[in-house]
């Protein structure tokens, strides 16, 4: 059984957010997939099996961290296609029944993929009282996001209180289901990028996500708003950095990026 690392969200290695992939015939046990998470040991390992011809979608799959299934991923979608295109085991579009519903991956003629997820709802909220403590930084606006997601979306002051984020993660984790996003405008747009992000999640056992597409259905809608355009490109700011082009498309948010397969290898234990 083959097993692929892929960076995702990239256009070179050792940067992006890496993601295990196994191609199976079925789903197997929950514990051998999550065990196959836990040795991967990356923010996710995605899971993907062939669903029979004529449906809704074609291949079902399902995302783990190491300490927990996950009810949507974008770089692990973007890694399972990449590794489909790269196999010859699809082509085009691609669709995935997921935990969250039908996810859509497209092969773009320059070597990007292109994924349809939903548009995150964003809620306004109170800042919660611990919260600019545990952050380390001011606090301007605070918003939960759709149910599917669970974090609380986090506007900074500036880019700069982004990228200096050393946040208290046993703090955070109480105060949203799955994590932090934390957010501000780009200091300087003419660097190819209009806003900046980090994404903290302790609760699953990620203490900060490299990149991280799910964020981006909430913060593609989240800076059209401000912004007034319905097509950005944000950069998440972490030490490995990616961008990620997105399109809100009304219900939908369409998110681009590039991915490199870093390692391929045997997988020994079979389900």
């Amino acid at each position: 059984m083959r097993i692929w690392i892929v960076d995702a969200f990239s256009d070179r290695p050792f940067a992006g957010n890496p993601a295990g992939v196994v191609l199976l015939r079925d789903f197997p046990e929950d514990g051998w997939m999550q065990q196959v998470a836990r040795e991967v040991n990356h923010a996710e390992t995605a899971f993907a099996h062939p669903l029979p011809p004529g449906g809704d979608a074609d291949w079902a799959l399902r995302w783990f961290t190491p300490a927990t299934e996950v009810d949507m991923c974008g770089h692990a979608t973007l890694a399972t296609a990449h590794v489909l295109r790269e196999t010859g085991s699809a082509t085009g579009t691609v669709r995935f029944a997921a935990r969250c519903g039908v996810l859509a991956a497209t092969a773009d003629d320059d070597g990007s993929i292109t994924l349809d997820f939903p548009t995150s709802t964003l809620t306004p909220q109170p800042t919660p009282e611990d919260l600019p403590r545990a952050l380390g930084a001011r606090v301007v606006s605070v918003h939960g996001t759709a149910a599917h997601i669970g974090d609380l979306l986090v506007e900074l002051e500036d880019e700069k209180s982004v990228r200096a984020l050393v946040p208290d993660l046993g703090a955070l984790g109480g105060a949203a289901e799955r994590g932090i996003i934390a957010t501000a405008v780009a200091e300087d747009p003419a660097r190819g990028y209009d806003f900046v992000s980090r994404c903290f999640f302790p609760n699953v056992g990620i203490d900060e996500d490299p990149v991280t597409g799910s964020a981006h259905t909430a913060l593609a809608p989240f800076w059209s708003a401000r912004l007034g355009r319905s097509e950005l490109t944000g950069l998440q700011a972490s030490a490995r950095s990616g961008l990620v082009r997105t399109a809100l498309r009304g219900e939908r948010t369409l998110l681009t990026g590039d991915a490199v397969t870093v390692i391929e290898g045997e997988l020994f234990s079979a389900p």
